[in-house]
């Protein structure tokens, strides 16, 4: 069973490569996503394995510039497109698959966190 950054690796590989599949197997079946903020600028939140794994895919080509980090001191993701900081991702593990993904994108609450890169 792999740990919590084990967790977090294998989602951005599925990401990556697009596999619906390996993403759907990582989540929760009753998964909660939640983001700060849509593209319309309003919070949003997504039920279900099947619909995070979609919303997931749909934003697949940001995969390409993320990276495992310490968000807050627990296992996340940063995506940093030519170095500039758009998106943090909050993982909450439980029984080793992803029970809730925070998607955050708000510049001031992006600032507010305590974020350490680490190696892949």
């Amino acid at each position: 069973m792999p740990g919590s950054a084990g967790i977090v690796d294998a989602f951005l590989a599925a990401s990556r490569s697009g596999d619906f599949n390996a993403l759907v197997a990582l989540l929760d079946p009753d998964i909660v996503l939640s983001a700060d903020r849509s593209p319309a600028g309003v919070p949003i939140q997504i039920r279900g394995a099947s619909a995070v794994a979609k919303q997931a895919l749909a934003y697949s080509h940001n995969a390409r510039f993320a990276r495992p980090a310490l968000v807050n001191g627990v296992v996340g993701v940063i995506v940093a497109a030519h170095g500039r900081l758009s998106v943090v991702l909050g993982f909450k593990i439980r029984d080793a698959s992803i029970a809730e993904l925070h998607v955050m994108t708000d510049p001031a609450h992006l600032r507010q966190l305590d974020l350490a890169v680490l190696s892949e």
